[in-house]
């Protein structure tokens, strides 16, 4: 007589014994944030290459903004609206041919308020912007108007303000608060280090950044040095900004690091 086979179902229900990449458990543990890292970069990193995406013109501003507030809001709003579609429109976005790589897409941290807006205008005009939203304790949800398949989530700040710079041709920062202050000076503290390469950086409402930030008392004490703000200028419309773009340096249709994209 054959012996029956011994039980093994405790050895199949193991958690050691579920395959490494479909154990989720093993995938969210401490030993695999670097994994979870490298995952978060190539994802979006895939996603971005398979759209032809060379270069991104970032758009930062409150989420709190909205086309139906007071009155500077509806401003802010419908200039970073009318900002996304002349930047799509203007500064290659559209591909003339299959394989022909994108510059200056639209890209914004994917929620809603300013990021919205300017990713909306991109959308009136049938071109392609990035979203590039993080996980919160209040769940941000992506706003209707980025391209769906290049609206990402991240759960890393880290990675996603990665994915924000390293393909920036150019920086517009519309008003905002800590986030948008905190995006801000992350990028100008990699420029005034060198450790980015040069790109425009326009803000958005000059009164209301000399208002917010006293550069000259930064510079009074020793802080910064005064051409240090020769990093930035400022515009009052979405017209103004784009021209103070191509002033500072912006080339349309053309990617300051294009040899770096294969």
């Amino acid at each position: 007589m054959s012996e029956e086979p011994a039980d093994n179902s405790a050895q199949m229900a193991s958690p050691s014994y579920r395959l490494p990449a479909l154990d989720q458990d093993f995938l969210l543990g401490d030993s695999m944030r670097g994994v979870r890292f490298l995952l978060e970069y190539a994802k979006a990193e895939e996603a971005l290459r398979a759209w032809g995406v060379r270069s991104t013109i970032v758009v930062f501003g409150s989420a709190r903004i909205g086309e139906n507030g007071d009155e500077n809001h509806r401003r802010w709003y419908q200039e970073a609206r009318a900002f996304g579609r002349i930047a799509s429109e203007r500064g290659g976005a559209f591909r003339g041919s299959p394989g022909e790589p994108r510059d200056n897409v639209i890209a914004t941290g994917g929620g809603p308020g300013v990021m919205g807006a300017a990713n909306r205008g991109a959308h009136d005009v049938g071109a392609p912007s990035v979203g590039f939203n993080i996980t919160l304790p209040h769940e941000q949800e992506p706003n209707a108007w980025s391209t769906p398949e290049l609206t990402f989530r991240f759960h890393y700040f880290g990675m996603r303000k990665m994915h924000l710079a390293m393909r920036a041709n150019a920086l517009v920062v519309f008003p905002g608060g800590f986030g948008t202050l905190d995006e801000l000076f992350e990028i100008l503290t990699l420029r005034q280090t060198n450790k980015a390469p040069p790109i425009p950086i326009v803000l958005f409402d000059e009164a209301y950044w000399r208002c917010v930030i006293n550069f000259d008392v930064l510079i009074e004490h020793g802080m910064i040095h005064r051409s240090d703000l020769d990093l930035f200028a400022f515009a009052d419309d979405a017209e103004g900004a784009w021209d103070c773009l191509l002033k500072l340096g912006l080339k349309p249709n053309q990617d300051i690091a294009a040899s770096d994209f294969p």
